[in-house]
């Protein structure tokens, strides 16, 4: 989720359609199973599989709901992939959710979403993540509030420009249709947001962010949601497919290792969806499927110009226009 709203955000829209919420988490289920499917047909024939666990939150819980947790790990391309469906209500926002609706704080409300954290063995593979979320939100007495959030970013151990400019691109055309200028405002807040603000260093290459979304109306809003969500795969696998047998020793898993831990340094001070779904009583092992299996530390690294770890520093971990 994100840290502040993009310039011209609207308050709200009015109250979504009867059957908003079943064609949404239609789709979103949809979504997780081409998702997941893909992932296995890279993997190959003899490959890992996803598990697939099914979960429920019932009364007396902090949120009421259920969800689908499907996780693969490891496999012959994917050390770990998560890939997440929730559903769930509660009788009170947490305040990640409310940092810019004060007039929703402790509402009740409804969240779904889509999320997923990809974790590749071989380290020239890039890492991945990508989100896609509908909440809702009423006072007793008040028309509901609905908006939508989501993206997508690339977080690569060593970049490769053509990876960068592809990523981009797929970006761009996901959100192009809806608006000319969306795409430079949603990458703009995707850097800003996967920033370490504690190292003074971007988390990766970036993509597009976007939250509290809600200003092209209910349908439109919708229907970019599912554009950026359609659009990951062609994304993703191409960059995958040139990059998977690359051949790399213990230097290249031992820089992998060391770039985890900047990973799990966002996801645990700074990201805003860990923060809401562990606020709200969320369930745990879903919230932290985007963690890797093995991450490193070393005390102040310093990687030489001129190598290929130092040149991820210089020239991708860097907020540019890749377009």
């Amino acid at each position: 989720m994100a840290t502040a709203p993009g310039p011209g955000r609207a308050a709200g829209v009015p109250a979504p359609p009867a059957d908003a919420v079943d064609r949404v988490r239609a789709y979103l289920l949809d979504l997780q199973s081409r998702i997941t499917n893909a992932i296995e047909s890279v993997e190959g024939q003899g490959g890992a599989r996803f598990l697939t666990d099914a979960w429920s939150k019932g009364p007396g819980e902090p949120l009421q709901g259920d969800g689908v947790t499907r996780i693969l790990e490891a496999g012959r391309v994917f050390e770990r992939a998560g890939c997440g469906f929730s559903h769930v209500r509660g009788a009170s926002l947490p305040p990640s959710a409310t940092q810019h609706r004060p007039e929703l704080a402790g509402a009740p409300f409804e969240a779904m979403g889509v999320s997923l954290v990809f974790h590749p063995q071989n380290p020239y593979v890039p890492t991945v993540h990508m989100n896609v979320r509908m909440i809702a939100a009423a006072r007793d007495g008040q028309p509901p509030v609905c908006w939508f959030g989501g993206g997508m970013d690339l977080t690569p151990c060593y970049g490769f420009e053509e990876d960068a400019v592809h990523f981009h691109r797929s970006c761009r055309d996901a959100v192009y249709p809806f608006g000319e200028g969306l795409y430079l405002r949603f990458k703009r807040w995707c850097d800003e947001y996967f920033y370490l603000k504690h190292r003074d260093e971007q988390r990766g290459i970036g993509g597009i962010f976007f939250d509290d979304f809600s200003e092209l109306g209910f349908e439109r809003s919708l229907a970019m949601m599912q554009s950026v969500g359609d659009a990951f795969l062609g994304a993703y696998l191409p960059i995958v497919q040139r990059r998977q047998h690359i051949y790399f020793g213990d230097r290249e898993r031992s820089f992998q290792c060391y770039r985890r831990g900047r990973y799990v340094e966002f996801n645990l001070v700074w990201d805003r969806g860990t923060h809401f779904g562990l606020q709200s009583g969320g369930r745990t092992e879903s919230i932290l499927l985007s963690m890797p299996p093995l991450a490193g530390w070393a005390y102040q690294r310093q990687d030489p110009p001129g190598t290929p770890e130092g040149e991820l520093t210089r020239r991708f971990l860097v907020r540019r226009d890749w377009l």
